[in-house]
């Protein structure tokens, strides 16, 4: 049964009664690659964390700033818990960035408590030459034994129940900031979006009666938390039913499948990234199996496309394609993908595997999702309609129906902490301008085609969006690509000679010759429109600069070209001139 979240007046009080409701199931798991580290009941994490709220309960008073700054574990989500119990409102920060951008981070917000682990308190405090710490109590996960933290800084307590139940919960309204999450994008450039209590109330109703769970389901934590769709979807939903989380501290691919086999994880959200190298593991399995079986399982999983057509059939799909829906434990019923450009081919992909791709559109300004795919039928080319309660509508829309999406609702942020000039730029009549850029197919359902400051205009006068050229070379054998305009990444006068074409950016395997991968970019590139080819590409032997959600920060990307001093190599096929 779907809670009716109407009554409830925010996170805290919402949390703390999933976790008094289902207090003996299982809550947490944490898993490090092939190991179990912790694992926590409904009561046992609610304990540790009005413990933790109870020990803060002098320094983290209400609206006070409570910072969190962990991977994927089990302690993120009951820091966030006793900061939510304490009537705070939550900081969460990336793990991912450097020491020296989350001290600035950290500086600008201004928490009263931070709440971090061992390893990235050493990085910041050796690097924390502005004092950023001075004023902050800091609480540290993983000390190892004996090891001195200084004045201002202590370890997590441990679980006391006689602490956790002298502790008194602090009421917050719907209208109160729940949340300050930076949303760096790919510009490189932090913003706090302040996120009430409202919106993540509104959000988390809207989801579960799309999407319900039951008390045996286990969700799969690969995304950081601090991201806005494993938060909603990791840290709320899930507790609505009484489900429990497992967190996984590794992204890397080879370690996803076991512990989804190892745990029976049924729901999971990934970004395209981790889709794609799934992906490439399955196929990588395939190609060593014999030629028999082989031409078997692509029997299989054109029998299950035929069978799905219309809608997902799980228990079917199960038994046709056992042997794959095996090695992710035999239970996974659903993946949410976003965060960045999915890839159509790459969803159907899954969905012909039996694995249903709910692919949904989102910001963290609108808390996560605007639109979501309903899977009635299965779309893989579109992010679906708007959920209720949300109001979407392109503006400027050009002559082929591109217009830039706006969007309105209960679930758009307040506004950029700090910042009233950006947050006018954005929220514009009562809408968030998203800067992104689609269309409405003839059954109402989103198509996006690409950021509106990623779009190149053509000396033809054609608008070209890299997102959808990258589209067309998903499954290239490289480790990473990305298309951008010659003259983007070497502004004119720089490289006069190459002229301003399309160029993609390539970063080899390793181990393994690029040079079937740019003739296989050769070939596809011939499929294009004139327009759309490319004129060159470049090779970078480094990893491409991401944000949390793993989308290419172009411009960073561009000078680190630059400043290497690497030039674009022609592709020899005619492609049509681009510009800026």
């Amino acid at each position: 049964m779907t809670p009716d979240l109407s009554r409830v007046s925010s996170l805290g009080e919402l949390l703390r009664d999933a976790l008094l409701t289902y207090k003996s199931n299982v809550a947490l798991i944490e898993a490090d690659r092939h190991r179990e580290r912790r694992q926590l009941t409904y009561l046992e994490t609610l304990t540790e964390a009005e413990t933790l709220a109870a020990t803060l309960e002098n320094t983290l008073g209400v609206g006070e700033r409570c910072a969190i700054l962990m991977s994927n574990q089990s302690r993120w989500i009951t820091g966030a818990l006793a900061g939510c119990f304490s009537g705070a409102v939550l900081v969460p920060l990336d793990y991912k960035l450097t020491a020296k951008e989350q001290l600035a981070l950290i500086a600008f917000a201004k928490p009263a408590v931070l709440l971090t682990e061992y390893s990235i308190y050493r990085d910041l405090k050796r690097l924390d030459d502005t004092g950023a710490l001075s004023s902050v109590r800091v609480v540290v996960a993983e000390v190892p034994e004996k090891e001195p933290l200084g004045e201002g800084v202590e370890s997590f307590p441990q679980a006391d129940p006689e602490l956790a139940q002298r502790f008194e919960h602090r009421p917050r309204s719907r209208s109160d900031v729940a949340s300050i999450v930076f949303s760096s994008g790919t510009s490189g450039q932090p913003k706090g979006c302040m996120l009430t209590h409202d919106n993540y109330l509104e959000q988390a109703q809207v989801l579960a009666r799309m999407f319900p769970m039951e008390e045996s389901d286990r969700y799969f934590s690969v995304l950081p938390t601090n991201h806005a769709i494993d938060f909603m979807c990791g840290g709320v939903i899930p507790y609505l039913f009484g489900a429990a989380v497992v967190h996984q501290r590794t992204l890397r691919a080879e370690f996803l499948a076991p512990t989804m086999k190892r745990y029976g994880v049924t729901h999971t959200a990934l970004v395209p990234r981790i889709l794609k190298e799934l992906r490439d593991k399955i196929e990588e399995q395939l190609a060593d199996v014999p030629e028999w079986k082989h031409t078997v399982l692509r029997g299989l999983i054109e029998v299950n496309e035929l069978v799905t057509m219309k809608a997902p059939k799980q228990p079917l799909s199960r038994a046709i394609l056992y042997p794959i829906q095996e090695k992710f434990g035999g239970r996974l019923r659903m993946i949410f993908a976003g965060g960045a450009f999915v890839d159509p081919g790459l969803a159907n992909y899954f969905y012909r595997l039996g694995f249903p791709i709910v692919i949904g559109y989102g910001l963290t300004e609108a808390c996560t999702v605007l639109t979501v795919n309903d899977l009635a039928p299965f779309r893989g080319n579109t992010v679906g309609r708007p959920v209720n309660g949300v109001e979407v509508e392109l503006r400027d829309v050009s002559t082929d129906g591109v217009g830039e999406v706006y969007a309105r609702g209960r679930t758009i942020m307040k506004g950029y902490l700090d910042d009233p000039e950006q947050t006018a730029e954005v929220l514009v009549d009562g809408f968030l301008r998203t800067g992104d850029l689609g269309r409405f197919d003839a059954s109402g359902h989103l198509q996006l085609v690409g950021r509106a400051k990623n779009m190149i205009v053509t000396e033809g006068g054609k608008n070209v969006y890299p997102e959808d050229v990258e589209a067309t070379f998903d499954g290239l054998g490289c480790e990473d690509f990305c298309v951008l305009a010659e003259s983007f990444v070497w502004p004119q006068g720089e490289a006069r000679l190459t002229g301003s074409r399309l160029t993609m950016v390539l970063r080899p395997q390793e181990g393994r010759p690029i040079d079937d991968a740019i003739a296989d970019m050769q070939e596809r590139n011939r499929a294009l429109k004139d327009y759309k080819r490319l004129g060159s590409y470049v090779l970078l032997d480094a990893e491409f600069p991401r944000t949390a959600s793993m989308k290419v920060k172009r411009a960073e990307l561009a000078r680190v070209i630059r400043e290497r001093g690497l030039r674009p190599q022609p592709l020899h096929t005619l492609v049509a001139v681009a510009v800026g």
